[in-house]
């Protein structure tokens, strides 16, 4: 057998990195407590690309020699081929990702991939990872955001003079038409998307090179790692580079605000699905049976993006009390910052996934729609405007219409129903001319503004949309 030049390496053994100091190993119990590599594999990489830029700048600055460069880099590619194959070997005693992968590079390169680690500190390369997915899953999600956006605009699309009551208080309000509902949905996904723009320049920029805190005495060139990795920029202090986690907290918040904006849509499609509503149908791939009523066709993917938004909530919550109390510099704690940020990427991928083809697969019913925006008066601030255009000051207006809400409702009929000359009691100027003000596609037309439910608006505003998506 041939002799193990390795045989004596504490990583290649299966020992901490550190374990030199150390009179009696580690306990088992505190191994699995404080092990990470479970859940931050997923990092593997973004670690590797890492790794990969650190060691070619420290082989242009002449930290270490072009034959250690070459080493490492041939032993990257296999433990890249490994993990793609599912035939790497994760081990607990290792930790976590980043010393599963150092380990392993040394039993296959020896002494270069002891060098990997000169002017770093796991601080500076844990944090320079986080970023470097994160900054991958954000490009991810701006895609999904788009997505999103290009169904609710191709189903408004289709209804842009389908009339359905506006609510306030869950009051109907005035008439709306779906189009000018759904993209309001637009402009809210919309906003989450510049949103994640600005998170990810904040994400972008390199911490590696701040060491374990204070820097390092090699001579490193950390802009040129920056550029070989894709920041904008490096950090520019090195306490604050291994130390905080605001991007990651403000992700979260991102996220947090996006998948509201989800729950919002579910809560409607909830309820416009209901016997109560009976505005729209899911197609059945997207509901659930019932174990003991058969007629039961439940919205549960709606229900759950609802649902989910709580625990993306609470993990926002979770990370801003992980980070309060911490003095400077890296501290433990940020173990944790990794699984509540893992599962917000994917909660919220998962969810904008799911609902962007949920929404592809509405079919609405118009006739239930209007027959809701015909209850509640809807045109009744038609009526009132339609009066003030007379020459009668809005509150005198107000009151007026009030009074012929009061009748209508006393004679269980529409605003639209009541005879002209019932109405020319209440004031002598209305004319036969109101007829088209109180209906609702009168109303929807008269809604010209910049912004408003008139039909041509929203179809300026579905074209504006588009082009957006399209850039």
């Amino acid at each position: 057998m041939s002799h193990d030049p390795l045989a004596n390496d504490p990583l290649a053994n299966k020992k901490q990195a550190w374990s030199a100091l150390f009179s009696e190993p580690m306990s088992e119990l505190v191994k699995r407590y404080t092990a990470s590599v479970g859940f931050d594999q997923r990092l593997w990489r973004a670690d590797i690309d890492g790794s990969l830029a650190h060691a070619a700048m420290l082989q242009a600055q002449g930290i270490i020699g072009a034959d250690d460069l070459a080493a490492i880099q041939r032993g990257m590619a296999q433990i890249v081929a490994d993990i793609e194959a599912g035939r790497f070997e994760w081990k607990l005693e290792l930790e976590d990702v980043h010393l599963n992968i150092e380990a392993r590079l040394t039993t296959l390169v020896g002494d270069a991939g002891k060098r990997l680690h000169t002017g770093r500190s796991r601080n500076d390369q844990v944090a320079t990872d986080v970023r470097l997915w994160l900054r991958g899953e954000i490009d991810k999600i701006n895609l999904l955001l788009v997505d999103m956006q290009r169904a609710l605009v191709d189903l408004a699309a289709q209804h842009t003079d389908t009339v359905m009551p506006g609510y306030t208080h869950m009051q109907v309000a005035q008439p709306v038409s779906f189009a000018h509902h759904l993209l309001a949905y637009v402009e809210m996904f919309s906003r989450d998307a510049e949103r994640l723009q600005d998170v990810r320049k904040r994400t972008n920029q390199l911490p590696l090179g701040a060491a374990a805190l204070a820097g390092t005495s090699y001579p490193l060139d950390r802009e040129a790692v920056a550029r070989a990795l894709g920041f904008d920029g490096v950090c520019q202090n090195s306490l604050d580079a291994v130390s905080d986690r605001d991007f990651a907290l403000e992700f979260s918040a991102f996220a947090t605000i996006s998948m509201v904006h989800v729950s919002r849509l579910a809560e409607e499609i909830v309820l416009w699905m209901s016997q109560n509503f009976g505005f729209i149908d899911l197609a059945d791939r997207y509901c659930t049976g019932s174990s003991i009523m058969p007629q039961k066709r439940n919205p549960d993917v709606a229900e759950l993006a609802r649902g989910k938004s709580g625990r993306v909530v609470g993990h926002l919550m979770g990370l801003i009390t992980l980070m309060k109390g911490q003095p400077l510099t890296y501290n433990k704690d940020n173990q944790e910052d990794k699984e509540p940020l893992f599962d917000t990427v994917d909660t919220l991928s998962d969810t904008l996934r799911i609902m962007a083809e949920m929404v592809g697969g509405i079919s609405v019913k118009k006739e239930a729609m209007e027959r809701a925006a015909l209850k509640g008066y809807a045109t009744a601030t038609d009526l009132a405007d339609y009066l003030v255009k007379k020459g009668l000051p809005f509150r005198d207006a107000h009151e007026t219409v009030a009074h012929a809400v009061k009748i209508a409702i006393q004679r269980g009929v529409d605003l639209a129903e009541l005879p002209l000359a019932e109405l020319q009691t209440l004031n002598a100027s209305i004319t036969a001319d109101v007829a088209e003000v109180l209906t609702l596609r009168g109303s929807l037309n008269a809604r010209q503004v910049s912004g408003g439910t008139a039909p041509v608006q929203v179809r300026a505003q579905i074209e504006r949309h588009r082009q957006r998506l399209a850039a």
